[in-house]
């Protein structure tokens, strides 16, 4: 549903009923996909599917509009919202207004899944990419002490530590010369923390120029709202005019293979310097060549936690050799899914999951959601 779109030759409605039909469920006993449409069921789909089309409008607590939906994971799905929801916000901003749209996690798999795949099926072009940088991420990535969720921050993250955080920010200019590899300019934001010291903010943003951003500024929303993000949204302006549209560029052509597409994403994005199929993936992939998907993009399920498909490899790794498990079709949202490392595609729950606590008091009051 989040690749649906409206267009002068049909609907959403329309786009999201056809792609139901496209799914593949099934191959028959002579090895031809089975789709939704043969099984008579992609219109009851549909119907059920028909109002949650329809994104969600919401505000800040400033009452500027914000649209959410879908945005699956980036790690194991494509990570952006919906190009209805793109395509909304833009008519309602008008001609001179700015649309912001997030692509989740890193640029490694939000960013690139968001150009390769989403603009390609959107037709839309960006005119800037914002990236957010985080001092304690930086230093985290320049070998930092381990964060684990439920426990106490490490003293290394609320403290000045221009050593740790200028081992890092390599992670933070791979990215950037990443976004520039599609023709676009790259502002980064630096999200400030009440740690973060101001030599620390000049470090990241000195960093970030060196490798090709546009502008790197500090931004203090989180202390002041609106006003705090005043300077980013500015340079946010004069990026978008300083680079004509037509400049955007793909990373790969459908026309190449799909191993080809998928070597070229882990090559050039990640910086793998191998790049292997195992028999499972390898057979499956000319299956789908066979089936007529060759030209579909590729959506790469890898960690979000490292440019590798090693959580534990910060900063920017290299000699790395990334391994493709398993491939499958995703074939009404229209990509070839890969499977990378020991991803899992559900996410696991803890030992003590949050449903644990929610309840229903007797006067209708409800407990435990936070």
């Amino acid at each position: 549903m989040a690749l649906c779109r409206h267009s002068e030759e049909k609907s959403a409605l329309q786009d999201m009923r056809e792609r139901l039909g496209r799914m593949v469920v099934a191959l028959s006993r002579d090895g031809e996909p089975v789709t939704a449409e043969d099984l008579g069921v992609a219109g009851a789909a549909a119907v059920l599917l028909c109002d949650a089309i329809m994104p969600t409008l919401m505000q800040t607590v400033e009452q500027t509009p914000v649209l959410v939906h879908c945005g699956p994971f980036a790690n194991i799905a494509h990570g952006n919202s919906s190009i209805i929801a793109d395509q909304v916000a833009l008519s309602l901003a008008g001609e001179d207004g700015f649309c912001v749209t997030e692509a989740g996690f890193g640029a490694d798999i939000g960013m690139e899944k968001f150009f390769n795949i989403k603009c390609r099926q959107s037709d839309l072009t960006p005119n800037c990419v914002i990236l957010v940088a985080t001092v304690r991420a930086l230093k985290c990535h320049g070998g930092g002490p381990l964060v684990t969720p439920g426990k106490p921050l490490d003293s290394a993250y609320k403290q000045e530590n221009l050593e740790l955080l200028g081992a890092g920010v390599c992670n933070m200019q791979h990215h950037i010369k990443n976004a520039n590899k599609f023709g676009v300019p790259v502002v980064v934001c630096v999200n400030r923390f009440a740690t973060d010291s101001d030599a620390e903010i000049d470090l990241v943003c000195k960093a970030a120029s060196e490798a090709g951003a546009f502008r790197a500024v500090m931004s203090n929303h989180w202390a002041k709202g609106g006003a705090g993000a005043i300077d980013l949204a500015n340079a946010v302006v004069e990026a978008c005019k300083s680079t004509p549209l037509d400049n955007f560029k793909f990373l790969y052509s459908l026309e190449l293979s799909l191993m080809e597409k998928t070597v070229k994403i882990c090559k050039e994005i990640y910086g793998a310097a191998e790049v292997t199929f195992s028999d499972k993936a390898t057979a499956q992939l000319a299956s789908y060549e066979s089936q007529g998907f060759g030209k579909l993009p590729i959506c790469i399920a890898k960690t979000h936690l490292s440019l590798s498909t090693d959580p534990a490899r910060k900063g920017v790794p290299t000699g790395f050799s990334v391994t493709v498990r398993e491939a499958r079709a995703s074939v009404g949202a229209g990509f070839i899914y890969l499977l990378l490392g020991s991803i899992m595609t559900i996410p696991g729950l803890p030992t003590l999951p949050g449903f644990f606590n929610v309840d229903l008091l007797p006067d209708g009051k409800i407990v435990g959601l936070f």
